[in-house]
């Protein structure tokens, strides 16, 4: 397996794979796909990397800037990441947020934010004891992790995110 940043061929590709993920999840509005394609169009996907085996892309990891209140020094949101269904469970997710974390760090970023499963990212270093909230969502949902030590406040993702 590979792991790189996206080709401009593959931004459909990117986005179906990302609708197919989404779609049957209790969660999503449907719009992940849409949403990349409009930070893609805005300047504001920082990273986007996809996970390439035997010639065909198995998942794809985006980043993009985010604030957080009371803090001056660059974060970024992790968000969305999908794997295809039949590839879930194979380190694929792992390997696009350890890659995707890595580059983050040496663009220059105090920390990296999400909104997800405790249980998943946790095993990445991410936490929700960090003070952080955002609108909407369960604070034990919010979590973050810090290259530069703890940070806190009310994360704003990119206007894309609704």
């Amino acid at each position: 397996m590979i792991i790189r940043d996206e080709h401009p061929s593959e931004i459909e590709q990117i986005r179906l794979l990302t609708e197919a993920v989404f779609m049957p999840k209790g969660f999503s509005d449907g719009t992940e796909g849409i949403l990349i394609g409009k930070l893609r169009d805005t300047g504001c996907l920082t990273l986007s990397l996809v996970a390439e085996e035997l010639g065909e892309i198995r998942g794809h990891v985006a980043f993009s800037p985010v604030t957080i209140t009371g803090q001056t020094e660059p974060f970024y949101g992790l968000g969305p990441i999908a794997v295809a269904g039949e590839h879930q469970g194979k380190g694929i997710g792992g390997a696009l947020i350890h890659e995707g974390l890595s580059r983050i760090k040496s663009m220059g970023a105090s920390g990296v934010v999400l909104t997800g499963d405790p249980k998943y990212y946790s095993r990445f270093g991410f936490s929700n004891k960090m003070g952080l909230t955002h609108a909407g969502t369960p604070d034990h949902c919010v979590m973050g992790f810090g290259f530069m030590g703890v940070f806190g406040g009310d994360i704003t993702f990119h206007p894309a995110f609704g």
